[in-house]
């Protein structure tokens, strides 16, 4: 990270009003122009800003000061920072092996397919893709549609389970919850009816069986007396 002058102008008052150093010395320091530098002077410029002492804020020593009232043509220094602050990483879109760039298009295919929720800028935050190319294999109009599969990106190591659980879990918010769409067990009380009346048609059944035997029985009696009368 580059070493920078904090509050310039403030910076520059503080010099002005402290120091013998050149307009030019004060605006290559606080990266101003020189004709601002002499506006501070003149009071035409930065007023009501409170002059910041560089010296006491570790941004100059006392003795790269003096070097540039003593020359004229000297350039101030600024001193090494105490404290170095990391910078920060700026997010860049997803990184993918060369090896794994021709799985994209059947991973995107299996989150259209299996996550239709999912917004164009998500799927390409998970497997590193463009909007266009998104939107070509949701449109079927991929150079390679007929050949292409879906694939489960976390299986194929695009991205992890984490990733796509969080984007998912994004996408449906504020979404209505899905209805079920498989049969629903009833009701105790109604599998119970169920069962008696289960119960009974056996019941019935079973009594018409031993009527209808009993008569057949009693007929082939009947015939037997008769035979046996002759």
């Amino acid at each position: 990270m580059a070493n920078t002058l904090l509050m310039p102008k403030a910076t520059a008052v503080w010099l002005v009003d402290n120091t013998a150093l050149s307009f030019d010395q004060i605006a290559a320091f606080c990266t101003l122009h020189p004709l601002e530098v002499k506006a501070i002077a003149d009071g035409e410029a930065a007023q009501g800003i409170k002059g910041l002492d560089p010296v006491m804020t570790g941004q100059i020593t006392r003795e790269e000061i003096a070097k540039g009232e003593a020359d004229t043509n000297y350039k101030l220094k600024l001193a090494e920072p105490k404290v170095r602050v990391p910078e920060t990483k700026r997010r860049t879109p997803r990184y993918t092996p060369l090896s794994k760039r021709q799985d994209r298009p059947n991973a995107i295919l299996w989150l259209v397919r299996n996550h239709p929720e999912l917004k164009d800028a998500q799927i390409s935050r998970l497997v590193g893709t463009t909007k266009a190319t998104i939107e070509q294999i949701r449109e079927r109009k991929h150079w390679n549609s007929a050949h292409l599969v879906p694939m489960d990106p976390v299986t194929l190591g695009l991205c992890s389970q984490i990733d796509l659980d969080l984007e998912v879990q994004k996408a449906s918010r504020g979404l209505p919850a899905a209805e079920p769409t498989g049969g629903t067990l009833l009701p105790a009380r109604e599998t119970e009816t169920l069962e008696v009346r289960e119960n009974r048609d056996e019941d019935e059944l079973d009594a018409d069986a031993v009527f209808a035997k009993l008569s057949s029985l009693k007929s082939t009696d009947t015939d037997e007396d008769d035979d046996n009368r002759f």
